[in-house]
């Protein structure tokens, strides 16, 4: 093992914001990170918070959840920015009315993806047809770089998924399922404009993220992505490299991951996501997973990996169940797996997202490696044997993340609750008595006992800041409808909001 690994986080205590791209305020029907982004990086200065947290950023599909991406290396066209495409020339200011009619409390996936697609499409055609040659030389290098390794396989996936009415590749003729050559060729000879779109639209994506990296460095702010630890099995990934998974030569996986029952849900999740085959992984030195690191830290300062606890061990749950409830613990990659990354990038820029039932392994394991682990003020609150003061400072608090109610929403106890009543009155009593707050400012008293806590980094989701109640909850996992829909209000977020919470940080010394 590699001697003197440094911590991920800075050695200085600071203080961050969650909230998901597409929740950014502006005109265009979503959040994206083109102006909207680089106007909230001012913001983040205001209120004196140093890292912006967001959800992955790959492309979505059926349910809209960033964590079934498309692929684990393409962006989310829908999070191009419009006016640095109206600055290049690449759209007309006439054509944006439909999307500027969009609702803007909230994400109408339905009628935003039709209007925007075709909006970048046209985009991608007028780059095509003649653009200035520093912008052709920039995509002629982003093809360089990433054609062979990712970009070329999705967007053949995404043509092939087009032509077959959007189902998931498993499902798609034979001849596509198996990547015959002879086929593949002959979608690139037939399919040649749509597959350069494709990959327009890749570049303008990357060139608006490198932009936002950029400035939020000049800044001296830390942009914090999160990286899902499956992919989805109807994922270019998935379809280019199935043997990296334990699915059959047509795709098919006889076990799935999920966790579980737990705080989350009493049968637990069923994710449905393909279980990697890990001695395959072993067998090629972990390279497909240091080229995602490296890429995810190419794009970020800090990599949050969503299920850190399936490295050591995972739940193998059978193809055909109902529920998470009945599956098995299976042995991870374990040290194998941080080795190999350690070796090839050196101190990695990663957090566990360690949540649920860890046992003492799982805590080994990143201890081992100085990865910072998560604390979730919702979660330990009404345990009697909580203390704030024993909180490990290599790690994040958190009053709740996206997954969790709103402060709020939480204290109140909503519909979606999976407490009882009782369990509801018993957290309400517990942080009244460890805050000394009030119902009344319980969104304030809750990151005030987060920026207290000994951990180097605490973070807020933006609901929070806002006090805002559960009908500005992000996701209910184990649902699939009406997620990942909330959107800040323009104007919501006031000078006077940003003041109370620069004092909020200063007072913590996280300023």
């Amino acid at each position: 093992m590699r001697q003197n690994i440094r911590s991920s986080l800075p050695r200085q205590r600071m203080a961050g914001v969650a909230m998901h791209i597409t929740s950014l305020p502006g005109p265009f029907g979503i959040g994206d990170i083109g102006d909207s982004a680089l106007t909230f990086l001012d913001t983040l200065k205001q209120m004196q918070l140093k890292v912006w947290q967001f959800l992955p950023t790959g492309p979505t599909a059926y349910g809209d959840s960033p964590y079934q991406p498309l692929s684990a290396f393409a962006g989310n066209e829908n999070l191009i920015g419009i006016e640095p495409l109206v600055r290049q020339g690449l759209v007309l200011a006439g054509e944006t009315p439909e999307l500027e009619a969009l609702p803007t409390g909230f994400v109408d996936y339905g009628r935003l993806i039709p209007l925007k697609s075709a909006l970048l499409n046209r985009a991608a055609e007028r780059f095509a047809g003649g653009v200035n040659g520093r912008l052709k030389a920039g995509y002629e290098e982003f093809l360089h770089r990433h054609d062979q390794a990712w970009l070329d396989d999705y967007a053949l996936f995404r043509i092939l998924k087009s032509a077959h009415g959007e189902r998931p590749w498993p499902e798609w003729e034979r001849a596509y399922v198996h990547r015959e050559a002879s086929m593949l060729e002959r979608v690139r000879r037939q399919s040649r404009a749509h597959i350069e779109r494709i990959k327009l639209l890749q570049f303008l994506f990357d060139q608006q993220w490198q932009e936002l990296h950029r400035r939020a460095g000049e800044k001296g702010l830390c942009l914090f992505a999160d990286m899902p630890i499956y992919i989805a099995l109807d994922s270019a990934d998935a379809w280019a490299h199935p043997e990296m998974l334990t699915v059959d030569r047509d795709g098919q996986p006889s076990f799935v991951a999920g966790v579980p029952p737990d705080y989350f849900s009493e049968d637990g999740q069923l994710w449905g996501n393909p279980l990697y085959d890990w001695p395959y992984h072993e067998a090629n030195g972990y390279q497909w997973w240091i080229d995602r690191l490296r890429h995810a830290a190419d794009m970020a300062d800090l990599v949050r990996i969503d299920h850190f606890r399936g490295f050591e061990a995972y739940w193998a749950i059978p193809v055909d169940s109902e529920t998470a409830r009945n599956g098995t613990w299976e042995p991870g990659p374990r040290e194998r797996l941080f080795e190999a990354m350690s070796a090839a990038m050196g101190d990695l820029p990663i957090v566990a997202e360690d949540l649920g039932v860890i046992t003492p392994e799982v805590d080994a394991l990143r201890h081992r490696y100085r990865i910072p682990g998560m604390v979730v003020l919702q979660f330990k609150v009404g345990d009697p044997a909580f203390c704030l003061d024993a909180i490990d400072e290599n790690s994040i608090c958190y009053t709740g993340t996206h997954d969790n109610d709103t402060t709020v929403g939480w204290f109140e106890g909503s519909q979606a609750d999976t407490r009882s009543a009782e369990e509801v009155t018993a957290s309400q009593e517990a942080v009244l008595r460890l805050t000394g707050g009030s119902a009344e400012t319980i969104h304030q008293d809750l990151v005030r006992l987060a920026f207290a806590s000994p951990s180097r980094l605490a973070i807020a989701p933006m609901q929070d800041y806002l006090g805002l109640g559960s009908a500005a909850r992000l996701n209910i996992p184990g649902t699939t409808r009406n997620n990942w829909r909330w959107r800040l209000e323009p104007g919501q977020l006031t000078a006077e909001v940003c003041d109370s919470v620069s004092k909020m940080v200063m007072a913590a010394a996280r300023g």
